[in-house]
């Protein structure tokens, strides 16, 4: 982004320019971590935050485990690529992200104003999965915004046996990984060249 194209940028936003710098146009995907600790009070400040964001009917599938203890780090870990352990070894904090399958089983929950809307849902799983996965998959961008609101990176990766995490984190329930997602403070070298974004008039357009 141009130095002309950012200062427009900011004119146009109710944040100011160091928030708005913090959140998106100098965040970065860290790739290394320094061993400062995040506190459970942090944690639990980015998960308030998560919860905000919008969801189909309130629906809020997404669930997050915060991976602690260094055997269950580990098996985690098994199930990645060879070339993204190392990383999720060092951050500071492991969560994965998953969807709950059976989300409409909370409806008295997040929407209690029309509980009885639970039944539109019960007979149809594979309706239930895909409506989770879209909202999770939406959840975890807010989540994300919300590392970078606590002054924390995120490092989101793919590429992992969801089954084999699935069989650490979630068993005997209806949730399914989907994501993980280093957390921490930045360490050393922790930056890649950032790469080109689409440009606007590549990405966007109006009828």
């Amino acid at each position: 982004m141009s130095v002309e194209t950012a200062a427009t940028v900011y004119e146009q936003l109710s944040i100011d320019a160091d928030t708005a710098d913090k959140l998106f146009l100098q965040a970065r995907t860290a790739n290394t971590f320094s061993d400062d600790a995040v506190s459970d009070q942090t944690l639990e400040a980015i998960y308030e935050l998560t919860k905000m964001g919008p969801t189909m009917m309130n629906n809020q599938p997404l669930r997050i485990t915060w991976v602690k203890s260094a055997e269950a780090r580990e098996a985690v870990v098994a199930q990645m690529m060879e070339a993204n352990r190392p990383k999720s070894l060092a951050a500071p904090a492991l969560a994965v992200l998953s969807y709950d399958a059976n989300w409409h089983e909370q409806f008295p929950v997040f929407f209690p104003h029309a509980a009885e809307r639970k039944a539109m849902f019960e007979d149809d799983a594979a309706m239930r999965a895909e409506i989770a996965k879209n909202n999770a998959w939406m959840q975890a961008g807010y989540f994300i915004m919300a590392v970078r609101a606590a002054g924390l990176h995120a490092g989101p990766m793919g590429g992992f046996n969801a089954a084999g995490v699935d069989t650490v984190v979630n068993a005997e329930t209806a949730n399914h990984a989907f994501l993980i997602v280093n957390v921490g403070t930045p360490g050393e070298n922790a930056w890649f060249d950032r790469l080109p974004r689409l440009d606007i008039d590549m990405a966007t357009g109006s009828i």
